[in-house]
């Protein structure tokens, strides 16, 4: 039977979301429309950017739903010329300077109002403080596995995508305060304030908010404590067996689902080909970067080198994730290095 362990790449669709999108797949009209039909397409938005707010902490904040947090990233920091860390996600390095240092692990800002940096890492784990006063913070790894709220910080956006919490892809959200200046990027018919042009994506939005509610009452319910202790059994089953497996992150503060494991000798893309065999889905990184030539660009800039970096594996586990699948996962691990060792 296979076992799905790479949730940070995407989630297993929830049954609240999943009924929310079949109710709102009934109703027909376009949220842009005065009549009955339009109000009713409407009201499902309004209640799904109510939602989205109250789950990240930001009652009365703006939410721009886009579709996804690529497209968030882009509308958050589009000329902006805001800096940030190396390690952050592709979709946010790619609108910024990434000159904020790593420091193990951990980003030095040392002016927030003018600095990016991401709640946690996709193929890390590694959670970061963020300081008070930030500017932008990319929350999609980490919202409904760790605390967090908007309020908490000051940050001045936040965005994340529904995919990662259970909700549907190809829908995300921007949450800001009422009355930041913000520049559409995609032009049009003013959707979303003026600030996101289309009509909207009503089935997915319905989605995204049913889940957000979810995931926050799966973290108040510490749901997520279980898992971490999964992932340290997992951990310690790789370690007692291959000894000079190097696990990135250990040390810090991470996401309770979260592996990132690097064995000396063994590319990851072959892992990952193996484990897929074995039964069990598992990533060499970030799903976007998955397959590229180079080395991942996080994992240098914690001072792993080239030869290392290709050799790291990320195991993340889910709610639904069982210690059966984990420790099976840890056995056939240990059976592929053996015979790769021999």
């Amino acid at each position: 039977m296979r076992a799905y362990l790479d949730h940070n790449a995407t989630t297993p669709l929830r049954a609240e979301a999943r009924a929310a999108m079949l109710a709102a797949m009934d109703v027909v009209g376009n949220p842009s429309s005065v009549h009955a039909e339009g109000r009713k397409a409407k009201a499902i938005v309004e209640r799904a950017r109510a939602q989205v707010a109250d789950a990240v902490g930001a009652s009365g904040a703006d939410v721009v739903f886009t579709s996804g947090a690529t497209e968030a990233a882009a509308l958050a920091l589009a000329g902006r010329g805001l800096r940030g860390a190396p390690i952050e996600h592709d979709a946010v390095h790619a609108w910024v300077d990434p000159v904020l240092p790593v420091v193990d692990g951990r980003v030095i800002v040392d002016d927030p109002a003018q600095s990016v940096v991401q709640l946690a890492n996709s193929e890390t784990g590694i959670l970061q403080a963020l300081p008070a006063g930030l500017a932008v913070s990319d929350i999609t790894q980490g919202f409904g596995r760790v605390p967090f709220a908007f309020s908490w910080v000051g940050v001045g956006m936040v965005f994340l995508s529904a995919h990662k919490f259970g909700g549907p892809k190809g829908v995300g959200a921007l949450v800001f305060p009422q009355g930041t200046d913000i520049a559409a990027q995609i032009r049009g018919g003013g959707q979303e304030m003026g600030r996101r042009s289309g009509t909207e994506n009503v089935i997915g939005i319905a989605g995204m908010g049913a889940a957000a509610i979810a995931a926050q009452a799966d973290l108040a319910a510490g749901r997520w404590e279980r898992v971490a202790q999964l992932r340290n059994i997992l951990e310690k089953a790789i370690a007692d067996t291959e000894k000079g497996t190097i696990f990135v992150g250990k040390e810090n503060d991470r996401l309770p689902n979260t592996s990132c494991f690097v064995t000396p000798g063994w590319k990851g893309e072959t892992q990952v080909m193996a484990m897929d065999l074995a039964g069990f889905a598992v990533s060499a990184g970030s799903a976007c970067s998955s397959g590229k030539v180079k080395t991942s660009r996080v994992l240098r800039a914690l001072g792993l080198n080239d030869d290392l970096a290709a050799c790291a594996l990320r195991v993340s586990l889910g709610i639904a994730t069982t210690e059966d699948q984990v420790l099976r996962f840890a056995e056939a691990w240990t059976k592929k290095r053996a015979r790769m060792a021999a």
